[in-house]
């Protein structure tokens, strides 16, 4: 028991070592570097960009202009040697626009060396007793605000501690001239000026830090959004040609199943033959609603095949729509405050189901894109019927008037462009040369299935 006791002693003493081990690196990684940390300019607006680097070289010429005056007069260190400390101090100032922890240690150990030259001064009889000391008051204003350039972008430790050096200077070096009593002390003041101004510094690193984290996850949760929308679209695509293919399937074997009572004396040939393809289509079908079903399960309202034998099953109870409705869609648009207008070019073909639909798909979110956004435009619908495919064409007009908020997510044209890219299909949209207008082209291929090497729309969110 006892060697437990020990043996946890000593675990818990080598977990500690490793945590002032790993403390005092990060320490040393962030303090003692050369490592170059430019400022960052405002982001906006952009002819402010730069105030701060003219601001602070402002300030540090006034600081270094009052310190020469100070130190050399006050000090009488004399006007060379006070122009070569205040230089370093302001160069110093400088310094920490790009590089901060070489800037921190210069101003302080300048700092240090200023406070200790002038201690033959202040110990004679001819000191007045008011000149402050050991911060200059230009140096205050200099190491603060190289304090806080550093607090802006190294981690909190790090500039609690560069704070707590310079906290500790101004009574290290009193201890040092104990024995000097003519002087006004500034350890105090330097103390609470450098408190609060690591503090803002610590303060704004961590607004800025939760401002980048906020705009990453605005990203992440946008690129989600998009990533979600195109499932559900999909989804939705899923369901409505589930819908025509189980018509189609069940309409094929129902012909099989009739198909031998139309021919007189039908050979058993024949008879196998139509019985395979029915039992084919009935286990296609069975396999369509397996891998289909959750789809159909989340619309519950919707019509499909029977919940008996599918092979006899009747078609779905709402029929997806198709071209032949595109009459009826564009009557409730103009009921609804559009004026529209459909052109079509070409001989119409008949085109396979998924296209119909997909079409009419097409338009319809065009024309609710119109509703939302383009209020009392004019909108064109041009459908030009080719022989290798369809042709769609959706433009409107500027806006009347300004639009009301709109409550969608803001992914129509995703959906368009899923549905366009799974007929293998193309779909571009953008301002048309009129001034406030907006056009959708796409182009379904008669075949209704995806090209080879197809890209789906998916992977462009």
């Amino acid at each position: 028991m006892v060697g437990d006791r020990a043996g946890g002693r000593r675990e818990r003493g080598e977990a500690e070592a490793d945590d002032l081990g790993a403390l005092l690196r990060s320490l040393r990684r962030d303090l003692l570097t050369f490592e170059r940390r430019p400022l960052p300019p405002l982001s906006r607006p952009r002819l402010l960009r730069w105030v701060p680097h003219l601001l602070l070289a402002w300030i540090a010429l006034g600081t270094t202009l009052s310190g020469i005056d100070q130190i050399g007069n006050g000090y009488h260190l004399g006007t060379p040697a006070a122009i070569a400390l205040m230089g370093v101090q302001g160069g110093a100032m400088l310094l920490a626009l790009w590089r901060p922890a070489c800037a921190f240690w210069l101003s302080l150990l300048d700092s240090v060396l200023v406070a200790q030259l002038a201690l033959p001064w202040l110990s004679g009889q001819a000191a007045s007793g008011e000149d402050a000391w050991p911060w200059a008051a230009p140096a205050v204003v200099a190491h603060g605000a190289v304090l806080l350039l550093l607090a802006l972008r190294v981690p909190t430790r790090a500039a609690v501690v560069a704070f707590a050096l310079s906290a500790a200077a101004g009574p290290l070096v009193q201890r040092s001239g104990a024995d000097i009593a003519r002087y006004s002390s500034t350890t105090a003041l330097s103390i609470v000026v450098f408190g609060m101004l690591a503090l803002l510094g610590i303060a704004l690193r961590g607004r800025r830090e939760a401002r980048n984290r906020l705009v990453v996850q605005e990203e992440i949760t946008a690129e989600e959004r998009a990533r979600r929308t195109v499932l559900e679209e999909r989804a939705n695509i899923a369901r409505e040609l589930h819908d025509v293919v189980a018509h189609h399937m069940s309409v094929i074997s129902i012909q099989a199943q009739v198909a031998p009572h139309l021919v007189e004396n039908p050979p058993d040939a024949l008879k196998e033959n139509l019985d395979g393809i029915r039992a084919s289509a009935l286990e296609a079908l069975a396999e369509l609603r397996r891998v289909l079903g959750v789809l159909r399960a989340e619309d519950p309202g919707a019509g499909g095949v029977g919940d008996d034998d599918p092979g006899t099953a009747a078609a779905p109870q709402r029929p997806q729509p198709t071209l032949d409705r595109l009459d009826t869609l564009v009557a409730g648009t103009r009921a609804a405050g559009l004026a529209v207008t459909v052109l079509g070019t070409g001989e119409r073909r008949p085109l396979p189901p998924g296209v119909e639909l997909s079409a009419y798909r097409i338009v319809q979110e065009a024309l609710s894109n119109a509703l939302r956004h383009a209020p009392g435009s004019t909108v064109e619908v041009a459908l030009d019927h080719r022989p290798d495919g369809l042709g769609v064409r959706v433009t409107n007009t500027a806006p009347e008037r300004p639009a009301a908020p709109s409550p969608g997510a803001g992914h129509g044209l995703l959906g368009m462009r899923e549905r366009a890219a799974m007929l293998g299909g193309t779909l571009d949209a953008g301002p048309v040369a009129v001034a406030g207008g907006y056009e959708v082209r796409a182009f379904l291929p008669a075949s209704g299935g995806p090209r080879p090497g197809a890209r789906p729309a998916g992977g462009e969110n």
